[in-house]
């Protein structure tokens, strides 16, 4: 048996005493569709399988060659997408290796396509799942810097694991559009920004979805109460919420951001 495998089995025995009971699946069968579509087009980096919840799931792992080497970003893709998304993701996860960062992009759960935020809401617990297989992964790598990373339904994700089990395992957080829901759909859960004792970056389009815009002062309100002094919020000019064909200035700010940390 692989190393990976033989993680991933580690890994999915673990976490399967924490699901709750009658946590709903996600479609495992869409992902697979989607796993099948994208796997041989993965220029940079290596596919690898993890597991939570006794499923597979698909992570890019790519190594960064930098004479120093800072940890690993684990990047969160949004609602319905994968780990090597055209627009945010995959453009993270293969510049940040230039700059010292090896980068793991996990696919999260998927529902149909037209499922809304209310209808992903229930898998919650089952992407903090994998967000605890892949910082576990990357731990038995040798590393323990990580920054999370986390792009829109992803940003919600990444705040359930954090409300749950705190910022622990994390050198930072950077949050990407956080807040989009539907229209006439409320979040169901404040963000737990006010707690966290890590560096954050609350990052978001000068065009962002209302949801998005309209959070942002109480988002910088929180993360100013936290007290951390690294933490900030910023806006891409002239930016959209998926960054089609535009994600350079996201990348940059967030590279310039994490070089300043000095983690």
């Amino acid at each position: 048996m692989s190393s990976c495998r033989y993680l991933a089995l580690v890994t999915s025995v673990f976490l399967s005493s924490l699901l709750p009971v009658n946590c709903p699946a996600a479609d495992f069968e869409r992902e697979q569709r989607i796993a099948s579509q994208i796997i041989d087009s993965i220029m940079d980096g290596d596919p690898i399988e993890l597991s939570a919840d006794g499923h597979d799931f698909l992570a890019i792992h790519m190594q960064s060659d930098a004479a120093q080497v800072k940890g690993a970003a684990l990047i969160l893709h949004g609602r319905g997408l994968h780990p090597d998304w055209e627009s945010v993701v995959q453009p993270l996860r293969t510049a940040l290796p230039e700059h010292g960062w090896h980068t793991l992009s996990i696919q999260l759960p998927v529902l149909h396509k037209q499922a809304t935020y209310f209808d992903y809401v229930p898998y919650f617990p089952e992407a903090s799942h994998r967000i605890e297989a892949a910082l576990h992964y990357l731990k038995e790598q040798g590393i323990t810097t990580v920054v999370l990373i986390a792009h829109s339904c992803g940003a919600h994700m990444a705040m359930h694991r954090i409300r749950n089990a705190g910022d622990t395992g994390l050198a930072a957080y950077v949050g990407i559009g956080m807040g989009a829901t539907d229209l006439g759909q409320k979040m169901q859960h404040p963000f737990p920004l006010e707690g966290m004792s890590i560096p954050v970056l609350d990052i978001f389009a000068e065009k962002d979805f209302p949801a998005v815009l309209r959070m942002a002062p109480e988002r910088l309100s929180k993360i100013t109460a936290a007290g951390h002094p690294q933490s900030t919020q910023r806006v891409i000019a002239g930016a959209e919420h998926y960054y089609n064909d535009d994600s350079e200035p996201l990348v940059q700010a967030i590279i310039e951001w994490l070089n300043a940390l000095k983690l």
